[in-house]
């Protein structure tokens, strides 16, 4: 069973929320997943994700970011004009007031006083970037995670500044969208600050898990070994595993789970488990 909510950012920005296990969210840390690059929290395995942790006991918050491309149709991505003028640090941000509506009572009047982060590809990364200046975040797990954000040639940099967007293409739907410019002006901007993920794991000094498919050709193995030589290694824990790539087997719409998956889950509930 999941409960559904509709958040208002300080922009006014709408973000629509879904909450599994919500009878256990005062009982024991929340945790929030957050989604990817084309990811939406609907997307394949993130209800199955909600289903098992509420099984055990947790409350699992997801949420569109506010620019995700997500309309009204909770599958389709028909908001290009938003995911355009998407920038890393508006995701940093919402995550922030999520964390924040949590603890002000928005989502129930009685809730942990502590919360996990479990991020998904460029999730895990805001995840991490938020996590560091947010001390109710008491660990973090990643899975498939960037180590960057500026992921960009300077040939492609280039392009994008005289064209002034860059596009991208959505191997589900086929579609052709376009990311302004002003998420290359926001990555320059803050990468050696707010959008660090280093910086974070190097400061962060809290329990970080890494899981990363080796055979992941969206954001390679080697961006995992990155995040753990950054971490701090009495509080930092890597799986590597094989056989399996960004989205671990499972694919859009959701149609089973797979060993792989099964096993990244229980490593990931006994990492939370351990946490006191």
């Amino acid at each position: 069973m999941k409960n559904d909510f509709v958040f208002y950012t300080r922009r006014n920005h709408e973000i629509k929320v879904s909450i599994y296990g919500i009878e256990h969210i005062a009982a024991r840390p929340a945790i929030i997943y957050v989604h990817g690059f084309k990811g939406f929290k609907d997307w394949g395995f993130v209800p199955y994700v909600g289903e098992f942790f509420a099984s055990h006991g947790y409350c699992l918050i997801t949420f569109n970011f506010s620019h995700n491309g997500i309309g009204t149709d909770p599958m389709v991505m028909s908001e290009t004009g938003l995911f355009a003028s998407n920038t890393f640090s508006l995701e940093a941000s919402e995550l922030t007031q999520i964390i924040e509506a949590f603890h002000f009572g928005f989502f129930a009047p009685e809730v942990s006083k502590d919360l996990f982060l479990l991020g998904h590809s460029r999730g895990g990364g805001i995840a991490l970037v938020t996590a560091r200046k947010d001390p109710s975040v008491k660990a973090v797990a990643t899975w498939a995670s960037v180590a960057r954000f500026d992921r960009y040639s300077k040939r492609q940099k280039a392009d994008w500044k005289k064209r002034g967007f860059f596009e991208v293409t959505n191997q589900r739907t086929k579609q052709i969208m376009r990311l302004n410019v002003t998420l290359l002006e926001d990555i320059e901007k803050h990468k050696s600050g707010i959008l660090s993920i280093r910086r974070a794991m190097r400061t962060l000094n809290r329990p970080v898990l890494i899981i990363h498919g080796e055979q992941d050709l969206a954001v390679k193995v080697d961006e995992a070994e990155s995040l753990y030589e950054w971490g701090n290694p009495d509080l930092t824990t890597i799986y590597r595993i094989p056989a399996t790539g960004h989205t671990f087997g499972v694919s859009h719409p959701f149609e089973k789970s797979t060993p792989e998956f099964e096993l990244i889950l229980k490593s990931t509930l006994d990492f939370f488990n351990t946490i006191k």
